[in-house]
């Protein structure tokens, strides 16, 4: 009787295993993993494994990993390094900027890069945009090569959109492309907000500001929310961040891309507060909320590279939930929102299966309307 019981255990701490590591695979690539890109390139395949940088996490610290002995797959879109995303501040807050790696991303074959972009869920206007961004900057490094004159184009953009709805992903896309042709000579993304850019004294910001620029040149420098560099404060210490971001992109006009994100609304108000801003960013792309459809299909996704299967209970649960969150998909994070409704399904599962006196892998692997009300709180 016991080693049934141990039998069980075990296979109990092996499925909350598999939570733990699917949610820190999340947390170590929140923009690439819940998208749907089903590429694996040559580049991807040889290239060597970076250390992790830490985006905030949001899940509790996971107790130290057990061995698995059926790991889940990780999806074919999250094979790309961590390291082409350099986050520019220790955990998020803004303190201890961080140099680019050394070891700089692979150049990739645009066709492959186009295919994947295709393969996401969603986001049909911003591909279209996006594609368009491809086709001139191609054009533009070929005329470049062959001594023709080239117009004077801004590679800078604005991103504007609701959390969520994959600016950063794009970002980093973007990176990856621009290196990839060329024009960028390392082709990282540096990820930060006003924390990473702002200081709290006179004379500190522009000091903080030049170290992250630093680390960005040779790739896309990525402001989320940069809104909040112009919003009137207690001090104005975010317009230092904006002149010594505009100098840097004048000074670096040939190796710097820089892309600011936010709502909306916010990020007009955030261009207009700087005639330089106007002059810099003439490229918007709007990426729309997902639809009640694109989200069950993340959702699916996540299901099938994570080998889970709910049942058509389940998945008629969900399809309800989708469409009534899909009303106020901003607030409920879309594609993000998804991914935290993944992970409460699957604490649910685990709940589930501890108390069964007998586990089989079909078990391990279903998901029931059981685990999806009690995830959505709907259980008595």
């Amino acid at each position: 009787m016991a080693d049934g019981k141990d039998r069980k255990d075990e296979i109990i701490g092996l499925q909350l295993d598999l939570i733990r590591r699917m949610t820190e695979n999340n947390i170590k690539r929140l923009s690439d993993d819940i998208w749907g890109s089903t590429r694996t390139t040559s580049a991807q395949q040889t290239s060597a494994q970076k250390p992790n940088t830490a985006q905030k996490p949001q899940t509790p610290a996971k107790p130290a990993q057990p061995a698995n002995p059926a790991p889940a797959k990780p999806s074919e879109a999250s094979d790309k390094s961590d390291a082409d995303l350099i986050k520019a501040s220790d955990g998020g807050d803004g303190a201890k900027p961080v140099e680019a790696e050394e070891k700089l991303p692979e150049k990739e074959d645009i066709g492959d890069l186009k295919k994947e972009l295709d393969s996401y869920i969603g986001l049909e206007e911003v591909k279209k945009e996006v594609k368009n961004l491809i086709n001139m900057a191609t054009v533009y490094k070929m005329r470049r090569d062959n001594n023709l004159p080239t117009a004077d184009v801004s590679l800078h953009m604005v991103f504007s959109g609701n959390p969520g709805t994959g600016k950063t992903m794009i970002a980093r896309f973007m990176a990856r492309v621009y290196h990839s042709l060329g024009i960028l000579s390392k082709g990282q993304l540096v990820e930060v907000d006003r924390s990473g850019l702002v200081a709290g004294y006179i004379g500190q910001t522009a000091i903080k500001t030049a170290k992250v620029l630093e680390g960005a040149i040779g790739g896309v420098l990525f402001i989320d929310e940069a809104y909040t560099l112009t919003a009137k404060t207690e001090n104005d210490f975010g317009f230092e961040a904006v002149d010594t971001i505009l100098k840097s992109m004048e000074d670096n006009r040939d190796d710097l891309v820089v892309i600011v994100a936010g709502y909306i609304d916010l990020m007009e108000d955030f261009i207009d507060s700087n005639p330089g801003l106007r002059s810099r960013f003439n490229k918007y792309i709007n990426f729309d909320d997902y639809s009640p459809e694109e989200m069950a299909g993340i959702f699916d996704l996540q299901c099938q590279k994570s080998c889970y299967e709910p049942d058509d209970e389940a998945k008629a649960a969900l399809k309800e939930y989708f469409t009534a969150v899909s009303e106020a998909a901003g607030e409920f994070g879309n594609a993000r929102g998804v991914r935290n409704t993944f992970e409460r399904i699957l604490t649910e599962q685990a709940n589930r299966i501890a108390g069964m006196e007998t586990v089989s892998r079909d078990d391990l692997m279903k998901i029931t309307k059981a685990d999806v009300d009690a995830a959505l709180g709907l259980k008595e």
